[in-house]
């Protein structure tokens, strides 16, 4: 009988890797239609936001979804109003630690790949809160 660890998967590191994918697919396609990107990964106590990202004059906080497939729900199901409530009181940490008092909003960006890791389909939804 063999001790060995099992290494064949990790699904944690794996939907972690998924994720990290996801965010920079994100992060491209929001260049592309003229965001600057000022932080990735901003984590306080209550939650991490994905990217903080400057569009004309307003601030955006992006939360990035990510599913590999649809057949087990999509991306958009998974923000619930828990996980944006978490978003909401993280971006206004973030405000009141940069003092800023300019506009700014949620969005988020919904991924779907396909089970090689490649894009299915990516939706931008702006102003998550209202």
């Amino acid at each position: 009988m063999s001790f060995l660890k099992d290494t064949s998967t990790n699904p944690k590191a794996d939907n972690l890797k998924t994720g990290r994918l996801g965010e920079n697919l994100a992060k491209r396609y929001l260049q592309r239609k003229g965001f600057r990107i000022i932080d990735e990964n901003y984590r306080t106590k209550f939650a991490e936001i994905d990217l903080i990202a400057q569009f004309k004059d307003t601030l955006v906080f992006v939360e990035v979804r990510t599913k590999i497939g649809e057949q087990f729900g999509m991306p958009e199901e998974s923000l619930n109003r828990k996980k944006i409530n978490k978003v909401i009181k993280n971006a206004q940490m973030y405000i009141k630690y940069k003092n800023y008092t300019g506009k700014h909003r949620i969005d988020s960006v919904c991924i779907v790949l396909n089970e090689n890791k490649k894009l299915i389909r990516l939706n931008h939804y702006e102003n998550i809160t209202l």
